[in-house]
């Protein structure tokens, strides 16, 4: 006789013999530790005297079992499992930095939850996720940072034991950019910062010839810049006026600086209100100097505004200083490590399909090689070209 093993992690009821002692129901059901240990844990419901059926004790443990689900993490829904995720992933205390809690929360409460919140996960099948990216109204890098939520949610729940399925990763899913983009070049770099003076000009120059992110920009301390070996150590970032941990191990290594750079900069904190170690190099005086400069303010007030005095139509923001480093690095002939690692990239391929274009004045010189290498052709093809007329 083939026997069925319960299924604890929802709760089972149990009808169980005493020696000495009427039978009990007992619910059982099992967790998960920290660590992903499973635990077994069962509690007496009552006697069969006070319980006379199976169902009895169902009706009876019904509050018991919705507190266990809550308390343990037990998750049937979509909305259940996002919760406990953000409980154990996505805390303060946790490895994810404030940007990418920041941006998660995003994609859970604007579009996860409200669709498949109420749905059991069970129910969540590849197909109608797939129908449904298509008709969100993002682009495809967005869609495609949901499904990888989505896809991370379901690893979430088999790891706990929740599910033996995740349905996303067969979702197709494109992050093709719509548009390139925008990069500046070298010569609207100069217009733009002609344009610019004081705390806003050296921001610029900063990121320009850096490529920074502007998280990182922004947490620029006077201490963090060693003059002695003109180097930049990189050990925080801000999002929102919030400290964190920088992006990825490979952000942490440190940033070379110029003779021309570190002239600016020493310029700089002879002239700013706060200059001491501990004082960020771009601080704010409404905030004197506890904080740095909010980044969207500065870009919107100040930055922008000089791009389009100085004619410059593409749309300026913060990490278009970053494209416009590593496209300029590749347009120099820099080999494609040191583009990687003046960006600090931990994967090289990102660093040439993301943010490095191809000049149009470089690859027209690239093309003049290669008809210089194949030698001159003019009077072999004006031959033809006669002939045929």
């Amino acid at each position: 006789m083939k026997t069925t093993r319960a299924r604890y992690q929802h709760g089972s009821i149990k009808r169980e013999k005493r020696k000495h002692a009427c039978a009990v129901w007992t619910l059982r059901w099992r967790e998960s530790n920290p660590d992903g240990r499973t635990i077994r844990r069962k509690v007496v419901i009552g006697t069969v005297e006070q319980f006379r059926t199976k169902a009895d004790a169902w009706k009876a443990c019904e509050h018991l079992r919705s507190t266990i689900n809550r308390d343990t993490g037990t998750p049937r829904t979509m909305a259940e499992l996002v919760a406990h995720y953000q409980r154990r992933e996505m805390s303060e205390e946790g490895e994810k930095s404030f940007a990418t809690r920041k941006a998660y929360g995003f994609y859970l409460r604007g579009w996860i939850v409200p669709k498949w919140g109420e749905c059991s996960l069970s129910d969540i099948h590849t197909v109608a996720v797939e129908d449904w990216l298509k008709a969100v109204p993002l682009a495809p890098g967005s869609r495609a940072k949901i499904r990888n939520l989505m896809s991370t949610l379901f690893n979430h729940a088999m790891r706990h034991e929740w599910t033996n399925r995740n349905p996303i990763r067969l979702v197709r899913q494109s992050a093709k950019r719509l548009s390139t983009p925008d990069c500046l070049t070298a010569e609207e770099i100069g217009k733009l910062l002609r344009k610019l003076d004081g705390v806003y000009y050296v921001m610029a120059f900063v990121a320009a010839v850096t490529g920074l992110r502007v998280s990182e920009l922004l947490a620029l301390k006077w201490e963090d810049i060693d003059f002695g070996v003109d180097e930049i150590h990189l050990t925080r970032a801000i999002v929102c006026q919030h400290v964190g941990p920088l992006k990825t191990a490979a952000s942490q290594k440190p940033v070379p600086m110029d003779a021309g750079l570190a002239a600016l900069l020493l310029d700089w904190r002879k002239k700013c209100l706060y200059n001491q170690g501990t004082d960020y190099v771009f601080a704010s005086a409404e905030k004197h100097g506890k904080q740095p400069l909010w980044p969207s303010s500065a870009m919107a007030k100040h930055i922008r505004p000089a791009a389009k005095s100085a004619g410059i139509t593409k749309h300026v923001r913060w990490h278009v200083f970053r494209h416009s480093f590593a496209t300029l690095l590749k347009g120099n002939g820099e080999d494609v490590k040191t583009v990687q690692e003046s960006l600090r990239h931990a994967d090289s391929k990102v660093t040439l399909d993301t943010y490095t274009q191809g000049l149009m004045p470089v690859k027209r010189e690239a093309q003049r090689k290669v008809i210089a290498m194949i030698g001159p052709m003019w009077t072999h093809a004006s031959q033809i070209t006669s002939a045929s007329a």
